[in-house]
């Protein structure tokens, strides 16, 4: 009797065991969640930025350029000091016109004698008159050759062409110069303007009036703000760009000629629900409640290069799958492994791509938490810069496959 009892044991022990590995086999997620990362929705301030590089110039400005090549002979030193039209900043070599000249004008003498004695005569015969003619002809034409030879060398005397400041000069007394050298930058320097170049597929999306945000390494720290002003109607077919000009504000620290990324904000919400991009997949984010995931599908607004702006049932402080893992179903319960505690913001620090296939750019999204959001906006501009920067490095690519 109690041997049938052990042994019937044993066969129920087994009959438990086969049943319970058959189960482990038949439902491994039960026993053993899959592992999983995780995000949270985050509510904050995004915006969409276009990004472009551009330079530092007065709103008005000039080169002053010599016409002839020559040497210099007299110079300027006027870096930063007010100039007004017209003045003298410089002057070139003008020995040979003026010799010229002198022997034009010794001419233009003799002529005018010869044309006071025809004068005279004129009426004593036909001859007389003729000759007189002749003469006031020659004369007048001496007349005009000594004023362009004074044009002439008045245009070996550099001036300055507007109003306002000798920006910079460059060049000194001794050496020749032509057409292709810039002597002097002369304009107010203020108001100031940074002039940048967009990339042709992105100019549709930037109009006058809207604000921009800069970021330069002299100014590291600070969110420099800029308001666009005129935009090229003719882009530039061979670099593909157009031109954009940026207003600066009076107070602005920049100084004329300095370089700046131009982050130009598209469009912005004072608040949106963000989520990291990796936690998106066709249409939908997998939402983790109680243990298990739950497929919410959503409507992506503004999209990032980290993080886009998700429209659904999906509320702050939700729990997402970041990855979203495409393999697990509805219900399934899974093993968190760490859950951030907000939507990473892209990092502002310098980024050097790999020159590897990307995807195609995409408009930056900043989420921040903080009242101010301008570090956030440079911050993901600065991404966008990067994914710019791959995305044009697979065009090239392409070009020699």
């Amino acid at each position: 009797m109690s041997r049938g009892l052990v042994w019937s044991g044993s066969v129920l022990a087994v009959l438990a065991a086969a049943a319970v590995g058959g189960a482990y086999l038949m439902y491994p997620d039960y026993f053993q969640p899959p592992t999983v990362t995780t995000g949270v929705a985050s509510l904050g301030p995004v915006s969409e930025a276009v990004y472009g590089t551009g330079t530092v110039e007065p709103e008005r400005w000039a080169k002053v350029v010599p016409l002839q090549r020559r040497r210099l002979v007299e110079l300027c030193r006027c870096e930063g000091q007010a100039v007004k039209v017209g003045q003298v900043l410089g002057r070139q070599d003008d020995a040979e016109e003026v010799s010229a000249l002198h022997e034009l004008e010794i001419n233009n003498e003799q002529l005018a004698r010869d044309l006071d004695r025809a004068k005279r005569d004129r009426d004593k015969s036909d001859a007389a008159k003729t000759d007189y003619e002749q003469r006031s002809t020659q004369f007048e034409q001496s007349k005009s050759r000594i004023s362009a030879q004074k044009a002439r060398i008045d245009s070996l005397v550099l001036r300055a062409p507007l109003d306002g400041m000798v920006l910079r000069r460059d060049g000194e007394v001794g050496e020749i110069v032509g057409p292709t050298d810039v002597l002097f930058w002369v304009g107010p320097p203020a108001p100031m303007q940074v002039v940048a170049e967009i990339n042709e597929e992105e100019i549709t999306r930037i109009a006058v009036g809207q604000k921009a945000f800069l970021r330069t390494e002299a100014f590291s720290a600070q969110a420099l703000r800029a308001t666009v002003s005129q935009i090229t109607p003719k882009g530039d077919p061979t670099r593909k760009t157009f031109r954009v000009y940026l207003l600066l504000p009076r107070d602005t620290p920049l100084r004329i000629g300095m370089t700046v990324e131009v982050n130009i904000i598209h469009r912005e919400k004072a608040a949106a629900v963000v989520v990291p991009a990796e936690a998106v997949a066709a249409n939908a984010v997998q939402v983790v409640s109680s243990g298990k995931i739950r497929r919410v599908p959503v409507t992506v607004g503004i999209r990032g290069s980290r993080n886009v702006e998700i429209i659904g049932k999906v509320s702050k402080d939700m729990t997402v799958l970041s990855p979203a893992r495409a393999d697990l179903a509805d219900g399934t319960r899974v093993r968190v492994e760490n859950v951030a505690a907000k939507p990473a913001t892209d990092a502002p620090a310098d980024v050097t791509p790999s020159p590897s296939p990307a995807p195609d750019r995409e408009p930056a999204a900043i989420v921040t938490s903080s009242a101010d959001a301008d570090s956030a906006v440079i911050s993901s501009a600065i991404s966008a810069h990067v994914d710019s920067v791959v995305n044009d490095a697979r065009r090239n690519v392409g070009k020699y496959r």
